[in-house]
């Protein structure tokens, strides 16, 4: 049976199932399925299920949406705060992809990308979007991990299913940290040093805790340095 063929509260409730590129596909169907998937009901759902933060009345207030969802439809104001979030974020891209494998990023400005894309308040679909993406470097997948993990305080186990679905859970990253030698008889150890070699899957279950603390607090207290590579485990450093 066709959507025509249904009320509109069916036809709504079976469209409002679908994720927005297969509300785009369908509205190029037919022109009864273009006014439906038009519709501000389904696309208000989308927006508020993509950005469960977001606050209507002050977004217009905003120097980068100038307008509200009230005043251009729910529909053109998904698509334009799309184009305005994925623009921005790959500043953060740009940033990590600088780097080669053999040259290993400082914890520090690892933390700081971080910190950019709370700055920007990407959700955790906007996570997937933009940084959960095969083709990418593995530093980027990390970023997208950790930023989900901590900040977004996502529950593991959906992380896990999101690399899964994207094909990136074995993917593997390497992380080295100094920690301040111990004292011992009143003499102070040499620094220790750890390299662990861990798959994105691995780091969100418990044999990784470890790893995501150290890349979660970064040089501070007894560590004295951290960085993180794609390549084998600091071979040439």
């Amino acid at each position: 049976m066709g959507l025509h063929l249904l009320p509109i509260d069916a036809a709504l409730k079976i469209a409002s199932s679908l994720q927005a590129s297969d509300i785009c596909s369908l509205g190029c169907c037919s022109r009864f399925c273009k006014q439906l998937c038009d519709s501000d009901y389904l696309w208000e759902s989308l927006t508020r299920e993509r950005w469960p933060y977001i606050n209507v009345a002050s977004v217009s207030s905003s120097s980068t949406l100038a307008q509200s969802p009230i005043s251009m439809g729910w529909k053109s104001f998904y698509i334009q705060r799309h184009i305005e979030i994925s623009r921005r974020a790959q500043a953060a891209v740009k940033f990590i992809e600088q780097y080669s494998p053999s040259s290993p990023i400082e914890g520090g400005d690892y933390l700081r990308t971080i910190v950019g894309l709370w700055d920007l308040k990407l959700s955790f679909i906007d996570a997937q979007m933009v940084l959960f993406k095969p083709h990418l470097n593995e530093l980027l997948n990390l970023v997208g991990l950790h930023y989900c993990q901590s900040w977004l305080q996502v529950p593991g186990n959906e992380i896990i299913e999101a690399l899964e679905r994207c094909k990136i859970s074995e993917r593997q990253v390497s992380v080295k940290w100094w920690k301040l030698g111990r004292w011992f008889y009143g003499f102070r150890m040499r620094d220790e040093q750890q390299t662990r070699r861990v798959s994105l899957a691995a780091l969100i279950a418990e044999e990784g805790e470890d790893v995501l603390e150290v890349l979660s607090r970064g040089a501070v207290n007894e560590v004295l340095r951290v960085q993180v590579s794609v390549g084998e485990p600091f071979a040439s450093n």
